[in-house]
């Protein structure tokens, strides 16, 4: 494939990955509340049924990598844009709290089908083991998803009501999202309509399950900051609009850190990053201790760059641990983890935080270790032939 298809095909999908992620996951810290009010519910039923969501993402994650391991990712990912804008257009329409319920049952089957974990699959279909260039740029892009989608709700509540602000969004995944996730190169089939490849066996061996308890602690501490980081930072003496800027850094600080990760780690095999991004959070959790308030946003440019990597990593570590063969697939059962902690996160340091106050950096911090414990149980080696691989340590 040329080097020009090759930039196409990041753009493409990291636009409309990014469209993926500010209209499903990053919607509800505009539009829970006024939802919810006009619903007459609380907004933690919104949050409840916005965790089932994400649940029923993590366990389609398998079946979802195994499809695209055998027919690739251009149709999955259409298929996906499709179920967000009718998701999106049954919230829009949601007159109660069933119908709402429905509305994110039907965005977390979208979200299975159409974020990060499908289309690093698709990558993986696509370009084998050379897929850690392309998985690297559309990061780069969606690294944005928040800081786009955020002032974008906010527009659209603030002028037009929160009903057709995701009308609007899912109009966006039907003349945006569909047309680029369109422009995916097809990718031929693996079976025969007539003769059904069998489900792959993959050893949960103790490489997966350090590799699948690292993703699931680092991600549990990335959600639980996304939902609660003003909170925690404004409790440990920041100031609300202190608390607001170490929020707006976090964006910025992912991209900074993917770009680091395109050039200069590029040549380093991806664990190596991957293990400096865990202590990215602790470090920036040290600071804030230390310097208090005005401490906040190193805490939020630490932990965005941390989390920048460790969004790469979800995807090309794998594939340079275990090649590209069932790669969707693998991904999947890695990623499963994860995604219902990072579900379970937000309610669960909310509770903490009503404890703790800013102390639960303590918890989170541990997460981070915890992750990077995981990692360092697994030994970088070489081959004779010069070839980088990992095995667990004894």
């Amino acid at each position: 494939m040329t080097k020009d298809r090759q930039i196409l095909v990041i753009v493409a999908l990291g636009t409309s990955q990014t469209l993926a992620w500010a209209s499903s996951y990053y919607l509800p810290a505009i539009l829970a509340d006024p939802i919810a009010h006009d619903l007459g519910i609380s907004s933690n039923w919104f949050f409840a049924a916005f965790s089932a969501a994400l649940v029923i993402s993590g366990l389609l994650g398998p079946r979802v990598g195994r499809q695209i391991d055998l027919v690739g990712g251009r149709s999955i990912l259409c298929t996906s844009n499709v179920i967000l804008a009718a998701g999106l257009a049954l919230l829009g329409a949601s007159s109660s709290l069933w119908m709402m319920s429905g509305a994110w049952v039907l965005l977390g089957v979208g979200m299975g089908l159409g974020l990060y974990d499908a289309a690093f699959a698709a990558l993986g279909r696509i370009y084998g083991g050379d897929a850690r260039k392309t998985i690297t740029g559309i990061t780069l892009l969606a690294g944005f998803a928040s800081t786009i989608g955020w002032p974008l709700s906010s527009f659209g509540l603030e002028h037009f009501g929160w009903r057709q602000t995701c009308f609007a969004w899912a109009a966006a995944h039907i003349l945006i999202g569909l047309p680029l996730n369109l422009l995916l190169p097809q990718t031929e089939r693996l079976i025969r309509e007539h003769k059904p490849e069998p489900k792959p066996q993959i050893v949960i061996d103790r490489t997966m399950v350090l590799l699948a308890f690292a993703f699931a602690a680092a991600w549990t501490v990335t959600a639980a900051m996304a939902a609660h980081l003003p909170r925690i930072v404004e409790s440990l003496g920041a100031t609300p609009a202190q608390a607001l800027f170490a929020g707006a850094m976090i964006g910025p600080a992912q991209v900074a850190a993917r770009i680091a990760e395109a050039g200069l780690l590029s040549r380093y095999h991806p664990l190596i990053s991957t293990r400096l991004a865990c202590i990215g959070h602790p470090i920036g959790a040290c600071l804030i201790g230390l310097l208090g308030g005005g401490g906040a946003v190193l805490f939020a440019l630490l932990h965005g760059a941390g989390n920048g990597i460790l969004t790469i990593a979800r995807g090309t570590l794998p594939l340079a641990i275990f090649g590209p063969e069932n790669y969707g697939y693998r991904l999947g059962l890695l990623g499963a983890p994860s995604r219902i902690c990072q579900a379970l996160a937000p309610l669960g340091f909310g509770l903490l935080i009503d404890l703790l106050g800013g102390e639960v950096l303590i918890v989170s911090s541990f997460l981070s270790l915890a992750a990077l414990v995981a990692l360092l149980l697994l030994n970088v080696s070489r081959s004779p032939s010069k070839e980088v691989t990992i095995q667990s340590m004894p």
